[in-house]
């Protein structure tokens, strides 16, 4: 038998459970809000990360990797998180403000990926565990390609950036969008200006500090057990498993996943507080407090792979339009 994603008959749990919470704790309502603390600490951990650049300029070359792996990495990974949260729209109410902070988010990192991602994330909240509109799956191409083999997972895990750019290909409803508007060019243009300003003020082994620190970040590394965690299956029916492990005080509590599909529009700080407002809705769940443990069971575990995720039946999809 060939290997195959498994196929559920129904939506994914989050919309009745989501439905269940806020009929039996009204007040967690009062969680849903915006936390504009999240801009200082982007602004913040930018300015860290830049100042840990300018010190790397001058390193040899295996310290400046060993920087990026032992330190880098976790504030870029701090910073896609803080992305996601203006991805959401969790740090102002005006949607230019969230979208000018996701910009700046990427000043550390490179790519100019903060505009994508917006348009993209969003389709895997609505349409979450559908083959066709959620990126967060992989197409049976890749599939097949990552295999079972422990050294084939490794590699896809370390090259999960270059994975992760391309899989929006196959969104149906984003067919027939312009690959480019104006917030999009605007993140290619800032990024040149931005990256080419640093490699004048400290040198391109500043750049190539960034560019390791966003790698590892989103790749073979401790944080990169996070990428497995959020949806790859190890319990029968469920899509989704949280991580409550010690790392969550670094990461701005993105292992609460559970809890943020079900919510949101809860920002990060308020996480925590799902769990502990409506606890008998995830102590049942099966969750994690290793990600070097999900990781290693990854990519050592011959039964896990790509296939490992739970499709549900396609919904209507919307008429695609570009965002002006």
């Amino acid at each position: 038998m060939k290997p195959d994603f498994t196929y559920a008959q129904g939506p994914n749990f989050h919309i009745e459970r989501r439905r269940e919470i806020v009929a039996k704790y009204p007040e967690i309502r009062s969680l849903m809000v915006k936390n504009p603390w999240s801009a200082a600490w982007i602004v913040g951990l930018v300015a860290l990360q830049w100042g840990a650049a300018s010190a790397a300029a001058g390193a040899s070359w295996w310290l400046l990797v060993l920087a990026a792996f032992a330190f880098g990495a976790f504030v870029n990974h701090a910073l896609y998180v803080l992305m996601h949260e203006c991805t959401h729209s969790l740090v102002f109410k005006h949607g230019g403000l969230n979208r000018l902070f996701g910009l700046i988010c990427d000043f550390a990192l490179v790519l100019p990926s903060a505009m994508g991602f917006q348009r993209y994330h969003l389709y895997h909240h609505r349409y979450l565990g559908q083959y066709e509109m959620d990126p967060d799956i992989v197409s049976h191409d890749e599939a097949r390609l990552i295999g079972n083999k422990a050294w084939r997972k490794a590699l896809w895990v370390f090259l999960l950036p270059v994975s992760q750019a391309l899989r929006p290909m196959k969104l149906k409803a984003t067919r027939n969008v312009p690959v480019w508007d104006k917030w999009i060019a605007l993140n290619f243009v800032t990024q040149i200006l931005v990256c080419t300003a640093l490699v004048i003020a400290f040198g391109p082994k500043a750049l190539a500090y960034l560019a390791l620190s966003t790698l590892f970040a989103l790749g073979l590394h401790p944080l990169g057990g996070r990428w497995i965690q959020e949806h790859h299956v190890t319990k029968a029916g469920q899509d989704t498993y949280s991580y409550y492990g010690p790392l969550n005080k670094v990461c701005f509590n993105m292992g609460f996943h559970n809890e943020h599909h079900d919510f949101p529009n809860v920002p990060w700080n308020n996480l925590p507080k799902v769990k502990r407002t409506a606890p008998e809705y995830y102590t049942s769940l099966k969750s994690y407090t290793s990600w070097i443990g999900v990781l290693r069971m990854f990519i050592f575990d011959p039964a896990m792979s790509g296939y490992s995720r739970i499709l549900h039946p396609a919904t209507q999809v919307p008429k695609a339009t570009s965002r002006g």
